[in-house]
């Protein structure tokens, strides 16, 4: 029998929640996508982060007033606004195109925190991440075709999310000294906050029938970030980034199961082009790591 040590054990149940955080992160999109067809994405995007601070008060109740105190209050509200402009581009872009169409532009944000990692946080832009950088873009255009005219305008959307995500990554990097739980309730408070401002313009009356896939977007975006956060505290980042591309085969399971859309031959090359493009960078960048650790 193969022996494993407890590293290796943690590590690999850290991947495997990370892999159940993809899964629930996608079914989160089915439900929107569903929703999104009957009633105004403000709606939507709501029910993804009242139903999450609901969640959220409840499991830390008691203690909600004392956590919610932050070092970097105006950092955390402006890394909130970030996670809301994700999840509303996002939301906003599956209501015409497809998941997988999505998932495989939504790709692109790993090499583009590697990229504003460099720009704002000081970390070093070597050849090797201008390469990923550049072929990722390339994975990108083929994808959305400009000019084609065969994919739908709001495929820019789902790009642009790419850009909202990445600053709130780096934000949740500056963050660091605030708790895991003063970072999730900020997320959730600043996220109802915003939402709740547009509700009113944009409320329609919910059929009894919708209401659970409401509430399925807000509880499923929940879990799905506790599963994150246990992902990372069992595996290193470095060792469960690669993992993440796994998103573009659950949504196109998904997309396929639920909406019978599959990608077609571009979208696929594409989401290839910039997986390869991610992996590339990642494994330049643990060699280099290894590196440096083994002069020290």
């Amino acid at each position: 029998m193969v022996q494993t040590t407890p590293e290796a054990q943690a590590t690999g149940r850290g991947i495997g929640f990370f892999l159940i955080a993809l899964m629930l992160f996608g079914l989160m999109d089915v439900a929107a996508k569903k929703l999104a067809q009957d009633y105004p994405p403000a709606m939507v995007i709501w029910a993804r982060f009242a139903v999450n601070l609901a969640l959220v008060s409840v499991l830390y109740r008691g203690r909600v007033v004392a956590l919610v105190r932050s070092r970097q209050p105006g950092l955390q509200f402006l890394r909130g606004c970030f996670q809301m402009g994700t999840v509303a581009l996002f939301f906003l872009a599956i209501r015409y195109v497809g998941l997988a169409d999505a998932a495989a532009l939504g790709a692109l944000s790993p090499v583009l925190i590697t990229l504003g990692a460099a720009l704002f946080l000081g970390e070093r832009l070597g050849a090797g991440r201008i390469i990923g950088i550049v072929v990722a873009f390339v994975g990108a255009l083929i994808v959305l075709r400009p000019g084609a005219g065969v994919m739908h305008p709001a495929a820019i959307l789902a790009l642009l999310a790419c850009f909202t995500y990445a600053g709130g990554a780096l934000l949740t990097r500056v963050v660091r000294f605030d708790s895991t739980a003063t970072s999730i309730l900020w997320s959730a408070m600043v996220g109802t906050g915003l939402s709740s401002l547009l509700l009113p313009f944009f409320w329609q009356e919910v059929a009894p029938i919708d209401l659970p896939l409401f509430l399925a977007v807000g509880a499923l975006g929940a879990t799905g970030q506790a599963a994150i956060i246990v992902a990372f505290r069992k595996a290193e980042a470095g060792t469960i980034a690669p993992f993440g591309y796994a998103d573009l085969i659950f949504s196109s399971l998904w997309g396929w199961a639920f909406f019978a859309q599959l990608p077609d031959r571009y979208t696929v090359l594409g989401a290839v082009v910039i997986a390869a493009a991610g992996v590339y960078v990642w494994s330049r960048e643990r060699a280099e790591a290894r590196r440096a650790g083994s002069n020290e």
